[in-house]
C-alpha cells in the first residue's frame, strides 16, 4: 500500500509495521565530456547526485538498502569515475557494495546525464517520530542555497553527506528536511504541512526562493533553545527561517 507524504518520495507499506522509502535525483550537462555546460570531476557529480536521495531516505529515519544508479554514459572512463563518486558516500554509512546499476556501451555520448535511486525500510513507529516537531519550533536553514558554478566555489558553504550525517547525530533536533531545486521555503512549508501547523516567517537576509541544487540546504526543526548549541556545532552559515505555529 502507498502512503501519502508531502515530500517528494514515495512511501510503500511492505506489511503492518515496516514502510519502503524511496527517492532518486538526476543530473544533466554537468561533467568532464565535450557539451558539458559545467565542468566538474565525474567523482564529485556521483557523490553531489548520490547525496540528495541519501538524505531524502535518511532523513526520514530510513536505512539504506539498495542504491542504484543509470548512468547515460560509458562505462570507462566516465562511468567507473561516477561509481567511484557514488561509493565514497556511500561508504560513509558503512557499505559501498549496496550499488547496481547500468551504463551506456550502445551510443557514443557527449554529455554526462545520470539518475540515481536510493531505496531504504524503516517502520511506521520511526517513520512518525521523524516528521513530527513541536508547536513553536524554530525551523533553521543550515547551508546556503547554491547551484553549478557557484556551489562548486563555495563548498565549504553547503551541506555534504558527511556534515549531514554529523548533524542528523545531534539529539536535540527534531526534523531534517533537505532542500533542492524548489528553494527554502518551498519545502519549509511541507515541514508545516506534515505536522498541521502553519509557518511564521521571520526576517533573514537569504533568498528563500533561490535553487539549493543537489541539496546544499538542510532544514532543521529544532527548539528555540537549542538555536545556539546548533550554532556552536555545524561550521555552516545558519539562517533562521521561521516558527511552527
Amino acid at each position: 500500500m502507498k502512503l501519502n507524504s508531502p515530500r517528494d518520495i514515495s512511501l510503500l507499506q511492505l506489511n503492518k509495521n515496516e514502510v519502503l522509502v524511496i527517492a532518486c535525483d538526476s543530473a544533466g550537462g554537468l561533467g568532464e565530456k565535450a557539451q558539458d555546460q559545467v565542468k566538474v570531476s565525474n567523482m564529485i557529480l556521483g557523490k553531489y547526485t548520490v547525496k540528495v536521495p541519501l538524505m531524502e531516505v535518511m532523513s526520514l529515519g530510513a536505512e539504506v538498502i539498495t542504491v542504484v544508479d543509470n548512468l547515460s554514459v560509458e562505462y570507462e572512463p566516465t562511468g567507473r569515475e561516477i561509481i567511484a563518486g557514488i561509493k565514497e558516500n556511500l561508504a560513509l554509512i558503512g557499505n559501498s557494495e549496496l550499488l547496481n546499476g547500468s551504463t551506456e556501451e550502445n551510443i557514443k555520448t557527449v554529455q554526462t546525464a545520470l539518475g540515481v535511486t536510493v531505496i531504504g525500510k524503516t517502520t511506521k513507529e520511526k517513520l512518525k517520530r521523524y516528521t513530527s516537531s513541536s508547536k513553536n519550533n524554530i525551523i533553521a536553514a543550515v547551508g546556503l542555497p547554491l547551484v553549478g558554478k557557484k556551489l562548486l566555489k563555495n563548498k565549504s558553504k553547503a551541506v555534504n553527506f558527511k556534515k549531514f550525517l554529523q548533524i542528523k547525530d545531534l539529539n536535540f533536533i527534531d526534523q531534517f528536511l533537505p532542500v533542492g531545486s524548489r528553494g527554502i521555503l518551498y519545502e519549509a512549508r511541507i515541514l508545516a504541512e506534515e505536522n498541521n501547523y502553519d509557518l511564521e516567517l521571520i526576517d533573514n537576509i537569504v533568498d528563500l526562493d533561490k535553487s539549493a541544487g543537489p541539496a546544499s540546504v538542510l532544514l532543521l526543526s529544532l527548539r528555540e533553545e537549542d538555536v545556539t548549541k546548533l550554532k556552536k556545532v555545524i561550521e555552516l552559515p545558519l539562517n533562521i527561517v521561521g516558527r511552527l505555529l
